[in-house]
Formats: structure tokens, sequence, C-alpha cells
């Protein structure tokens, strides 16, 4: 897969999740957050397992405890982000929580830098700028004061930062993306059901009237688009993959448009297009960058 297949699949999963928010916060009126989280990573487990026992059989790589290791912190990152988002948005707007997950477009390169002691290209920097920006213009401009929803809502933006972090190093060196998203799934979905079972009520009536957003979260937001995000990122950065996967708010406020006759402020157009100007950025410079210098390399004389 080249790198531009790989980011246009990080494009997919980021309209998927964008769908995402508003079934995420209506599911609450029937469900509590925890059996919600539980119950919807249960069923992306349980909906790739299938694929990841065939990608087993084709593995080149053998699972060390290192390997094992990844996985769990992989895990334990979803869910720290999946509760923490789920949580505040008890508290706060799905604006606000679009907008301020977006920070993890900032977190992952300085997670990349502080601690793993890799400087990402150049181009990453103005362009996790011009993505936040996008966002925050994309939530028309107008914060309001900040809530215990928003707060939990920073800390979810460092738990989705650790997990694409994660995730990037986990399946460069297992090579085996759906394991991956299998371990991550059943370990948040675990988590998720325990406290569940301690904290929160549950009936049958709050089951199915939640049924259609677990089902959309749990085959589509989870199954399918954390899917899609392991294996894009086996061929693209950590960095490149926060700024293709922030513009899952580009995707929700159209989706919410065009579902709930929602309105973009003019605001949010400027918003929409500086995103899509910051994806275009950080594809483009490293390609050109990389073309210049194979060309460089192909016009120098060989010495005979």
């Amino acid at each position: 897969m080249t790198r531009i297949q790989a980011n246009l699949l990080l494009l997919l999963a980021a309209a998927i999740w964008g769908g995402g928010f508003v079934a995420q916060s209506t599911a609450m009126k029937a469900i509590g957050p925890f059996w919600f989280i539980g119950l919807r990573f249960v069923i992306a487990a349980m909906a790739v397992l299938p694929f990841a026992l065939m990608e087993s059989r084709k593995a080149k790589v053998k699972t060390t405890p290192r390997h094992l290791k990844l996985y769990f912190l992989t895990g334990l990152a979803l869910f720290g982000g999946a509760a923490t988002q789920q949580l505040g948005l008890q508290t706060t707007t799905v604006t606000n929580s679009s907008f301020i997950t977006g920070l993890y477009v900032v977190f992952v390169p300085i997670i990349a830098v502080v601690f793993l002691r890799r400087m990402p290209h150049w181009v990453i920097w103005p362009g996790s700028l011009m993505a936040l920006t996008g966002i925050y213009l994309l939530s028309g401009g107008e914060l309001s004061a900040l809530s215990k929803g928003d707060l939990l809502t920073v800390v979810c933006a460092m738990f989705w930062a650790c997990q694409i972090t994660l995730a990037g190093i986990a399946v460069s060196e297992t090579e085996r993306p759906l394991a991956l998203s299998t371990t991550q799934f059943a370990i948040t979905g675990v988590c998720a059901l325990a406290i569940a079972l301690v904290n929160e009520p549950i009936s049958w009536d709050a089951i199915f009237g939640a049924a259609p957003e677990i089902l959309y979260v749990g085959l589509f937001s989870s199954g399918i688009a954390f899917s899609l995000q392991i294996i894009g990122q086996r061929y693209t950065t950590s960095s490149q993959a926060a700024i293709f996967l922030s513009s899952e708010a580009l995707f929700g406020a159209s989706l919410g448009a065009l579902l709930l006759n929602e309105t973009m402020r003019p605001i949010g157009y400027v918003g929409c297009a500086l995103m899509f100007s910051a994806m275009l950025l950080v594809e483009l410079v490293p390609e050109l960058a990389r073309r210049r210098a194979t060309n460089r390399l192909s016009a120098s004389p060989k010495l005979g």
C-alpha cells in the first residue's frame, strides 16, 4: 500500500467517526456510558475476530512478550479515550467535544519528540496548527466556558494521542493490524463492562433503546474505522495519521447538516478549507521533497 492510499484509509476512518459523535451523544438518553462503551467494543471485537484469526495463519512475525505489552497498552489507551470522551459528552456539547478531541493533532507530535526522541517532518507543526484552527472555526469559534465535560475531553485527547502513537509502533513491529484491533477492542470492552456492572443499572429496554447507536458505533465507528486506522498506520507516520484522523470533526459537521438539518456558519466553511489545506500540506510537501531528493540522486554523476 502506498502512503497516499494509507492516508485515504485514515480519511475514511475519520468520516465514519464523524458520524459517531451524534450516536454517542443520543445513546446516553437510554443507557449508561460504560454499558454503551462495553457493548460497542465487545461487538467490535467479535466482528473483527474472524479476520484476525485468518491473518494469524499468514503471520510472518512471531508474537513476543513486547508485542503483547504493546497490545495491552494500546487497549488501555483506547479505553481511556473512549471512557473520558463518553463521560465528557454528558456535560459538554457535541461541538465542543469534537473540537477538544482534535487536540490530539498537537499531542501526537509532542509525544514523538518528548518520549520517542523522533523529530517529525517540519511540515507536521504548521499542519497541526492549521488543522486545530480549522476544527476551532468549524465549531463556530465560540467555545462556552470550560465545563467538567470539556476538561474530561482534554484528557480524552491525550489518551487518543497515546493510542495513535502506540498503535503505530505496535503495527510496525508485529505487521498484524487485525490482531491489534481485536485485542484493543476486547480490553476496552472488558474494562468498561466491569465498571458498568458495579456502577450502572441495566435493562433489556435500555439496550433495545440504544441498539441502533450501539450497532453503528460497534460495527462501523469501532470495528471498521479503528481497523482502518491500524491498517493505514502501517504505511504512514503517527503525526501524519493524526492530521488525517482529525478531519472527523469536518465529517461530523457535514453529516449533522445532512442528517439533522444542522446549519453551519460561514466561519465553519473557512475551517473546512483550512483543514483540507492542512491535509494537502502534510501529504504533498514530504512527497515533493522525496521526489526532489530522488531526482538529485539520479542526476548526480556516477564515479566510474
